[in-house]
Protein backbone atom coordinates (compact mmCIF):
# COMPACT_ATOMS: atom_id res chain seq x y z
CA UNK A 1 0.00 0.00 0.00
CA UNK A 2 1.66 3.19 -1.22
CA UNK A 3 0.76 6.78 -0.31
CA UNK A 4 0.68 9.25 -3.20
CA UNK A 5 -0.96 12.40 -1.84
CA UNK A 6 -1.17 13.87 1.66
CA UNK A 7 -3.49 16.80 0.91
CA UNK A 8 -5.08 18.62 -2.02
CA UNK A 9 -2.09 20.52 -3.34
CA UNK A 10 0.55 17.88 -2.68
CA UNK A 11 3.29 17.01 -5.19
CA UNK A 12 1.65 16.16 -8.51
CA UNK A 13 4.51 13.82 -9.45
CA UNK A 14 4.08 11.57 -6.43
CA UNK A 15 1.32 9.21 -7.69
CA UNK A 16 3.15 8.43 -10.93
CA UNK A 17 6.46 7.98 -9.13
CA UNK A 18 4.87 5.55 -6.69
CA UNK A 19 3.44 3.27 -9.39
CA UNK A 20 6.52 3.47 -11.62
CA UNK A 21 9.13 3.17 -8.85
CA UNK A 22 8.43 -0.46 -8.00
CA UNK A 23 5.77 -3.06 -7.37
CA UNK A 24 2.76 -1.91 -5.35
CA UNK A 25 -0.73 -3.37 -4.98
CA UNK A 26 -2.65 -0.27 -3.88
CA UNK A 27 -2.20 3.48 -4.15
CA UNK A 28 -3.80 5.64 -1.47
CA UNK A 29 -4.50 9.30 -2.29
CA UNK A 30 -5.66 11.55 0.56
CA UNK A 31 -6.99 14.94 -0.53
CA UNK A 32 -9.34 16.23 2.16
CA UNK A 33 -8.91 18.53 5.13
CA UNK A 34 -11.70 20.15 7.13
CA UNK A 35 -11.52 23.46 5.27
CA UNK A 36 -11.35 21.67 1.92
CA UNK A 37 -14.94 20.46 2.25
CA UNK A 38 -16.30 24.00 2.46
CA UNK A 39 -14.18 25.11 -0.51
CA UNK A 40 -15.52 22.22 -2.56
CA UNK A 41 -19.10 22.94 -1.49
CA UNK A 42 -18.78 26.54 -2.69
CA UNK A 43 -17.43 25.26 -6.01
CA UNK A 44 -20.37 22.91 -6.32
CA UNK A 45 -22.79 25.78 -5.64
CA UNK A 46 -21.31 27.60 -8.64
CA UNK A 47 -21.20 24.50 -10.84
CA UNK A 48 -23.10 21.27 -10.02
CA UNK A 49 -20.44 19.27 -11.88
CA UNK A 50 -17.71 20.44 -9.50
CA UNK A 51 -17.09 19.82 -5.82
CA UNK A 52 -14.26 17.27 -6.03
CA UNK A 53 -10.44 17.42 -6.01
CA UNK A 54 -9.67 18.02 -9.67
CA UNK A 55 -5.98 17.16 -9.26
CA UNK A 56 -7.15 13.56 -8.86
CA UNK A 57 -8.16 13.37 -12.51
CA UNK A 58 -4.63 14.21 -13.64
CA UNK A 59 -3.20 11.74 -11.14
CA UNK A 60 -5.35 8.92 -12.51
CA UNK A 61 -4.51 9.88 -16.08
CA UNK A 62 -0.81 9.58 -15.29
CA UNK A 63 -1.17 6.07 -13.83
CA UNK A 64 -3.84 4.55 -16.07
CA UNK A 65 -1.37 2.07 -17.64
CA UNK A 66 -0.47 0.74 -14.19
CA UNK A 67 -4.15 0.32 -13.32
CA UNK A 68 -4.95 -1.37 -16.62
CA UNK A 69 -1.87 -3.56 -17.11
CA UNK A 70 -0.40 -4.16 -13.66
CA UNK A 71 -3.56 -4.32 -11.60
CA UNK A 72 -2.76 -1.45 -9.25
CA UNK A 73 -5.90 -0.41 -7.36
CA UNK A 74 -6.52 3.14 -6.18
CA UNK A 75 -8.42 4.36 -3.11
CA UNK A 76 -9.01 8.11 -2.72
CA UNK A 77 -11.27 10.53 -0.91
CA UNK A 78 -11.05 12.90 -3.87
CA UNK A 79 -14.84 12.84 -4.26
CA UNK A 80 -15.17 15.66 -1.75
CA UNK A 81 -18.82 16.77 -1.75
CA UNK A 82 -19.53 15.31 -5.20
CA UNK A 83 -18.16 11.76 -5.59
CA UNK A 84 -20.46 10.90 -8.55
CA UNK A 85 -19.13 13.85 -10.58
CA UNK A 86 -15.57 12.83 -9.72
CA UNK A 87 -16.32 9.30 -10.93
CA UNK A 88 -17.74 10.66 -14.18
CA UNK A 89 -14.51 12.60 -14.74
CA UNK A 90 -12.42 9.45 -14.17
CA UNK A 91 -14.54 7.44 -16.60
CA UNK A 92 -14.17 10.20 -19.20
CA UNK A 93 -10.38 10.35 -18.91
CA UNK A 94 -10.09 6.56 -19.11
CA UNK A 95 -12.30 6.53 -22.21
CA UNK A 96 -10.13 9.17 -23.90
CA UNK A 97 -7.10 7.01 -23.15
CA UNK A 98 -8.79 3.97 -24.71
CA UNK A 99 -8.71 2.13 -21.37
CA UNK A 100 -12.32 2.46 -20.25
CA UNK A 101 -12.84 -1.30 -20.23
CA UNK A 102 -9.99 -1.68 -17.73
CA UNK A 103 -11.22 0.91 -15.21
CA UNK A 104 -13.99 -0.09 -12.84
CA UNK A 105 -14.95 2.85 -10.61
CA UNK A 106 -16.52 2.39 -7.19
CA UNK A 107 -18.30 5.34 -5.59
CA UNK A 108 -19.01 5.61 -1.87
CA UNK A 109 -21.64 8.17 -0.82
CA UNK A 110 -23.72 8.85 2.27
CA UNK A 111 -21.27 10.97 4.24
CA UNK A 112 -22.85 14.24 3.02
CA UNK A 113 -25.43 15.24 5.63
CA UNK A 114 -26.17 18.70 4.27
CA UNK A 115 -29.38 17.68 2.43
CA UNK A 116 -30.59 15.94 5.61
CA UNK A 117 -29.57 18.56 8.13
CA UNK A 118 -33.00 19.95 8.97
CA UNK A 119 -34.44 16.44 9.20
CA UNK A 120 -31.67 15.41 11.60
CA UNK A 121 -32.08 18.51 13.78
CA UNK A 122 -35.84 18.00 13.91
CA UNK A 123 -35.20 14.39 14.95
CA UNK A 124 -33.32 15.47 18.05
CA UNK A 125 -29.74 15.29 16.73
CA UNK A 126 -28.47 18.63 18.03
CA UNK A 127 -24.97 18.28 16.54
CA UNK A 128 -23.52 20.22 19.44
CA UNK A 129 -20.10 21.77 18.96
CA UNK A 130 -17.53 19.44 20.53
CA UNK A 131 -15.54 22.41 21.88
CA UNK A 132 -18.31 24.75 23.10
CA UNK A 133 -21.35 22.42 23.47
CA UNK A 134 -23.44 24.96 21.53
CA UNK A 135 -26.22 23.44 19.38
CA UNK A 136 -25.88 23.69 15.61
CA UNK A 137 -29.20 25.53 15.45
CA UNK A 138 -27.26 28.67 16.44
CA UNK A 139 -25.58 28.78 13.02
CA UNK A 140 -27.87 26.58 10.93
CA UNK A 141 -28.71 29.34 8.44
CA UNK A 142 -25.00 29.81 7.68
CA UNK A 143 -23.95 26.17 7.25
CA UNK A 144 -21.98 25.45 4.06
CA UNK A 145 -21.19 21.76 4.41
CA UNK A 146 -21.77 18.89 6.82
CA UNK A 147 -20.02 15.56 6.35
CA UNK A 148 -19.74 12.51 8.56
CA UNK A 149 -16.41 10.69 8.73
CA UNK A 150 -17.06 7.20 7.41
CA UNK A 151 -14.88 4.16 7.98
CA UNK A 152 -13.49 1.20 6.09
CA UNK A 153 -16.61 -0.93 5.51
CA UNK A 154 -18.05 0.74 2.38
CA UNK A 155 -14.57 1.00 0.82
CA UNK A 156 -14.10 -2.74 1.35
CA UNK A 157 -17.49 -3.36 -0.24
CA UNK A 158 -16.43 -1.44 -3.35
CA UNK A 159 -13.24 -3.50 -3.54
CA UNK A 160 -15.17 -6.72 -3.04
CA UNK A 161 -17.42 -5.79 -5.98
CA UNK A 162 -14.42 -5.41 -8.25
CA UNK A 163 -13.68 -1.68 -8.22
CA UNK A 164 -10.08 -0.82 -9.04
CA UNK A 165 -10.61 2.90 -8.46
CA UNK A 166 -12.59 3.67 -5.28
CA UNK A 167 -13.76 7.24 -4.75
CA UNK A 168 -15.18 8.43 -1.43
CA UNK A 169 -16.27 11.69 0.09
CA UNK A 170 -15.34 12.44 3.71
CA UNK A 171 -13.93 9.13 4.87
CA UNK A 172 -11.39 9.16 7.65
CA UNK A 173 -7.86 9.56 6.32
CA UNK A 174 -6.85 6.30 7.97
CA UNK A 175 -9.67 4.27 6.38
CA UNK A 176 -8.15 4.79 2.93
CA UNK A 177 -5.22 2.61 3.98
CA UNK A 178 -6.91 0.33 6.46
CA UNK A 179 -9.75 -0.75 4.14
CA UNK A 180 -7.54 -2.43 1.47
CA UNK A 181 -5.40 -4.14 4.13
CA UNK A 182 -8.49 -5.36 5.97
CA UNK A 183 -10.06 -6.50 2.71
CA UNK A 184 -6.98 -8.43 1.58
CA UNK A 185 -6.51 -10.24 4.89
CA UNK A 186 -10.18 -10.70 5.69
CA UNK A 187 -9.93 -9.22 9.18
CA UNK A 188 -13.18 -9.54 11.10
CA UNK A 189 -15.19 -6.72 12.60
CA UNK A 190 -14.02 -7.58 16.14
CA UNK A 191 -10.33 -8.28 15.55
CA UNK A 192 -9.56 -5.09 17.40
CA UNK A 193 -5.77 -5.35 17.53
CA UNK A 194 -5.46 -6.01 13.80
CA UNK A 195 -7.94 -3.27 12.93
CA UNK A 196 -6.01 -0.87 15.16
CA UNK A 197 -2.82 -1.83 13.32
CA UNK A 198 -4.49 -0.96 10.03
CA UNK A 199 -5.50 2.41 11.46
CA UNK A 200 -1.95 3.12 12.66
CA UNK A 201 -0.58 2.19 9.24
CA UNK A 202 -3.01 4.67 7.71
CA UNK A 203 -2.10 7.37 10.20
CA UNK A 204 1.60 6.99 9.45
CA UNK A 205 1.25 7.41 5.67
CA UNK A 206 -1.81 9.70 5.45
CA UNK A 207 0.34 12.82 5.12
CA UNK A 208 2.52 11.46 2.35
CA UNK A 209 6.20 12.34 2.62
CA UNK A 210 5.75 13.81 6.08
CA UNK A 211 6.88 10.43 7.44
CA UNK A 212 9.66 9.89 4.90
CA UNK A 213 11.72 13.03 5.42
CA UNK A 214 9.43 15.91 4.49
CA UNK A 215 8.57 18.40 7.24
CA UNK A 216 10.80 16.34 9.53
CA UNK A 217 12.53 18.13 12.39
CA UNK A 218 15.00 15.43 13.42
CA UNK A 219 18.36 15.92 11.68
CA UNK A 220 16.60 17.87 8.93
CA UNK A 221 19.83 19.32 7.50
CA UNK A 222 21.10 15.85 6.63
CA UNK A 223 18.00 14.28 5.09
CA UNK A 224 19.23 13.20 1.65
CA UNK A 225 17.89 14.38 -1.70
CA UNK A 226 14.56 15.93 -0.68
CA UNK A 227 14.13 17.05 -4.29
CA UNK A 228 13.65 13.37 -5.09
CA UNK A 229 11.82 12.43 -1.88
CA UNK A 230 10.27 8.99 -1.80
CA UNK A 231 6.71 8.71 -0.52
CA UNK A 232 5.98 6.00 2.06
CA UNK A 233 4.84 2.44 1.46
CA UNK A 234 3.20 0.04 3.92
CA UNK A 235 4.16 -3.63 3.63
CA UNK A 236 1.44 -5.26 5.73
CA UNK A 237 1.18 -8.77 7.14
CA UNK A 238 -1.84 -10.81 8.11
CA UNK A 239 -0.92 -10.79 11.81
CA UNK A 240 -1.21 -6.99 12.00
CA UNK A 241 2.49 -6.17 11.96
CA UNK A 242 3.83 -4.08 9.10
CA UNK A 243 6.86 -2.25 7.75
CA UNK A 244 7.09 1.36 6.60
CA UNK A 245 9.50 1.80 3.69
CA UNK A 246 9.89 3.58 0.33
CA UNK A 247 11.12 2.78 -3.15
CA UNK A 248 14.86 2.23 -3.57
CA UNK A 249 16.74 5.08 -5.20
CA UNK A 250 14.44 7.79 -3.87
CA UNK A 251 15.39 10.59 -1.52
CA UNK A 252 14.22 11.32 1.99
CA UNK A 253 14.52 9.00 4.94
CA UNK A 254 12.41 6.38 6.69
CA UNK A 255 13.57 6.04 10.29
CA UNK A 256 12.18 5.46 13.74
CA UNK A 257 12.49 9.20 14.31
CA UNK A 258 10.63 10.23 11.14
CA UNK A 259 7.83 7.72 11.80
CA UNK A 260 7.58 8.85 15.42
CA UNK A 261 7.16 12.48 14.38
CA UNK A 262 4.27 11.51 12.13
CA UNK A 263 2.66 9.36 14.83
CA UNK A 264 2.28 12.30 17.20
CA UNK A 265 0.71 14.43 14.44
CA UNK A 266 -2.96 15.10 15.33
CA UNK A 267 -2.82 12.32 17.86
CA UNK A 268 -4.98 13.67 20.68
CA UNK A 269 -5.38 11.21 23.55
CA UNK A 270 -2.61 8.62 22.99
CA UNK A 271 -4.69 5.96 24.72
CA UNK A 272 -7.75 6.50 22.52
CA UNK A 273 -7.35 7.34 18.84
CA UNK A 274 -11.03 7.07 17.90
CA UNK A 275 -12.14 5.98 14.43
CA UNK A 276 -15.43 4.54 13.12
CA UNK A 277 -13.92 1.03 13.05
CA UNK A 278 -11.82 0.78 16.19
CA UNK A 279 -10.11 2.73 18.96
CA UNK A 280 -6.34 2.43 18.67
CA UNK A 281 -3.99 2.74 21.64
CA UNK A 282 -0.90 4.67 20.56
CA UNK A 283 0.90 3.83 23.81
CA UNK A 284 1.20 0.18 22.66
CA UNK A 285 2.99 0.95 19.39
CA UNK A 286 6.46 -0.55 19.06
CA UNK A 287 8.92 0.69 16.43
CA UNK A 288 12.20 -0.91 15.41
CA UNK A 289 14.69 -0.42 12.57
CA UNK A 290 14.34 -3.24 10.04
CA UNK A 291 16.95 -2.28 7.45
CA UNK A 292 17.84 0.79 5.38
CA UNK A 293 14.81 3.08 5.12
CA UNK A 294 12.63 0.48 6.79
CA UNK A 295 10.83 0.58 10.14
CA UNK A 296 8.89 -2.31 11.64
CA UNK A 297 5.68 -1.48 13.53
CA UNK A 298 4.15 -4.03 15.91
CA UNK A 299 2.50 -4.62 19.29
CA UNK A 300 -0.54 -2.44 18.57
CA UNK A 301 -3.66 -2.89 20.69
CA UNK A 302 -7.20 -1.81 19.92
CA UNK A 303 -10.67 -1.91 21.42
CA UNK A 304 -14.27 -1.46 20.23
CA UNK A 305 -15.27 1.89 18.72
CA UNK A 306 -17.91 4.25 20.06
CA UNK A 307 -21.49 4.47 18.77
CA UNK A 308 -20.85 7.90 17.25
CA UNK A 309 -19.35 9.33 14.09
CA UNK A 310 -17.58 12.66 13.94
CA UNK A 311 -19.18 15.27 11.70
CA UNK A 312 -17.19 18.05 10.05
CA UNK A 313 -19.38 21.13 9.58
CA UNK A 314 -18.35 24.40 7.96
CA UNK A 315 -20.33 27.62 8.22
CA UNK A 316 -20.07 31.23 7.12
CA UNK A 317 -18.65 33.42 9.90
CA UNK A 318 -18.25 36.92 8.46
CA UNK A 319 -15.46 38.50 6.45
CA UNK A 320 -11.75 39.15 6.73
CA UNK A 321 -8.91 40.93 4.99
CA UNK A 322 -5.15 40.76 5.51
CA UNK A 323 -2.63 43.29 4.20
CA UNK A 324 1.15 43.59 4.43
CA UNK A 325 3.89 46.18 4.12
CA UNK A 326 7.63 45.43 4.32
CA UNK A 327 9.92 47.95 6.05
CA UNK A 328 13.68 47.94 5.46
CA UNK A 329 16.68 48.73 7.66
CA UNK A 330 17.54 50.88 9.54
CA UNK A 331 15.05 50.74 12.43
CA UNK A 332 12.73 48.42 10.50
CA UNK A 333 10.79 47.28 13.56
CA UNK A 334 10.25 50.82 14.83
CA UNK A 335 8.94 51.87 11.43
CA UNK A 336 6.56 48.93 11.26
CA UNK A 337 5.27 49.71 14.76
CA UNK A 338 4.76 53.35 13.84
CA UNK A 339 2.86 52.37 10.70
CA UNK A 340 0.58 50.15 12.79
CA UNK A 341 -0.03 53.04 15.20
CA UNK A 342 -0.93 55.37 12.33
CA UNK A 343 -3.20 52.80 10.68
CA UNK A 344 -5.11 52.12 13.89
CA UNK A 345 -5.59 55.84 14.52
CA UNK A 346 -7.02 56.34 11.02
CA UNK A 347 -9.38 53.38 11.39
CA UNK A 348 -10.58 54.80 14.72
CA UNK A 349 -11.10 58.23 13.15
CA UNK A 350 -13.35 56.58 10.55
CA UNK A 351 -15.41 55.01 13.33
CA UNK A 352 -14.65 51.49 12.13
CA UNK A 353 -15.12 48.72 14.68
CA UNK A 354 -13.95 45.18 14.02
CA UNK A 355 -14.64 41.89 15.72
CA UNK A 356 -10.87 41.43 15.64
CA UNK A 357 -7.91 43.53 14.56
CA UNK A 358 -4.62 41.65 14.67
CA UNK A 359 -1.11 42.98 14.03
CA UNK A 360 1.93 40.77 13.48
CA UNK A 361 5.53 41.75 12.84
CA UNK A 362 6.78 39.00 10.56
CA UNK A 363 10.50 38.42 10.98
CA UNK A 364 10.30 39.43 14.63
CA UNK A 365 7.39 37.88 16.48
CA UNK A 366 4.77 36.45 14.12
CA UNK A 367 5.62 32.76 14.50
CA UNK A 368 6.05 32.62 18.29
CA UNK A 369 4.52 35.89 19.52
CA UNK A 370 5.80 37.25 22.84
CA UNK A 371 7.93 34.13 23.41
CA UNK A 372 10.34 35.41 20.78
CA UNK A 373 11.32 38.61 22.57
CA UNK A 374 12.18 41.79 20.69
CA UNK A 375 14.61 41.77 17.78
CA UNK A 376 15.48 45.43 17.43
CA UNK A 377 18.17 44.88 14.83
CA UNK A 378 16.02 43.06 12.28
CA UNK A 379 17.14 44.14 8.79
CA UNK A 380 13.59 43.98 7.46
CA UNK A 381 10.16 43.51 9.01
CA UNK A 382 6.84 42.70 7.40
CA UNK A 383 3.90 44.47 8.98
CA UNK A 384 0.89 42.19 8.62
CA UNK A 385 -2.51 43.47 9.70
CA UNK A 386 -5.70 41.43 9.61
CA UNK A 387 -9.27 42.36 10.44
CA UNK A 388 -12.52 40.45 10.67
CA UNK A 389 -16.14 41.59 10.93
CA UNK A 390 -19.65 40.35 10.25
CA UNK A 391 -20.08 43.42 8.06
CA UNK A 392 -18.42 43.18 4.64
CA UNK A 393 -18.49 46.97 4.11
CA UNK A 394 -16.46 47.53 7.27
CA UNK A 395 -13.78 45.14 6.09
CA UNK A 396 -13.87 46.70 2.62
CA UNK A 397 -13.16 50.13 4.12
CA UNK A 398 -10.09 48.76 5.91
CA UNK A 399 -8.63 47.55 2.62
CA UNK A 400 -8.34 51.15 1.40
CA UNK A 401 -6.31 52.39 4.35
CA UNK A 402 -3.16 50.26 4.14
CA UNK A 403 -1.75 51.23 0.74
CA UNK A 404 -1.62 54.99 1.45
CA UNK A 405 1.01 54.30 4.12
CA UNK A 406 3.47 53.61 1.31
CA UNK A 407 3.77 57.37 0.74
CA UNK A 408 2.18 59.01 3.78
CA UNK A 409 3.53 56.76 6.53
CA UNK A 410 6.99 55.84 7.85
CA UNK A 411 9.79 55.53 5.27
CA UNK A 412 11.46 52.59 3.48
CA UNK A 413 8.46 50.50 2.43
CA UNK A 414 9.78 47.96 -0.05
CA UNK A 415 8.43 45.04 -2.01
CA UNK A 416 4.85 46.35 -2.06
CA UNK A 417 3.26 44.80 -5.15
CA UNK A 418 0.10 43.17 -3.91
CA UNK A 419 -2.25 46.12 -4.16
CA UNK A 420 -5.18 46.46 -1.82
CA UNK A 421 -5.98 43.56 0.49
CA UNK A 422 -8.76 41.30 -0.73
CA UNK A 423 -11.98 40.80 1.24
CA UNK A 424 -12.59 37.11 1.85
CA UNK A 425 -15.46 35.23 3.42
CA UNK A 426 -14.55 33.45 6.66
CA UNK A 427 -15.42 29.78 6.81
CA UNK A 428 -15.46 28.48 10.39
CA UNK A 429 -15.23 24.89 11.60
CA UNK A 430 -17.89 23.19 13.73
CA UNK A 431 -16.98 19.66 14.95
CA UNK A 432 -19.84 17.50 16.18
CA UNK A 433 -20.88 13.91 16.85
CA UNK A 434 -23.82 11.94 15.51
CA UNK A 435 -25.33 8.52 16.12
CA UNK A 436 -23.79 6.00 13.71
CA UNK A 437 -27.19 4.49 13.00
CA UNK A 438 -28.48 7.53 11.13
CA UNK A 439 -25.59 7.63 8.63
CA UNK A 440 -26.20 5.22 5.77
CA UNK A 441 -23.53 4.79 3.13
CA UNK A 442 -24.16 3.63 -0.42
CA UNK A 443 -21.75 1.86 -2.76
CA UNK A 444 -22.04 1.87 -6.54
CA UNK A 445 -19.62 0.13 -8.88
CA UNK A 446 -19.84 0.71 -12.61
Amino acid sequence: MAAGQGFWGDWLEAPRRQVEGGEIDYLMLDYLAEVTMSILQKQKERDPKMGYARDFVGAIESILPAIAKRGVRVVANAGGVNPPACADAIRAVSERAGLKQHVRVGVVTGDDLLPRLDELLAGGHELRNMDTAAPLSMVRDRVLSANAYIGSVPIMEALRRGANVVITGRSTDTALTMAPIRYEFGWGAEEWDKLAAGIIAGHIIECGAQCSGGNCLYDWRNIPDLANVGYPIVEARRDGTFDITKHQGTGGRISVQSVTEQLVYEMGDPHAYITPDVIADFTTIELAPAGPDRVRVYGIKGRPPTDKLKVSIAYRAGFKAVGTLVYAWPDALDKARKADEVLRARLANLGLKFDQLLTEFVGVSAAHGPLTGVVQGAPEVQLRVGVRSADRATVERFTRELAPLVLNGPPTVTGFAGGRPKVEEIVAYWPALIDKRVVETKVEVA
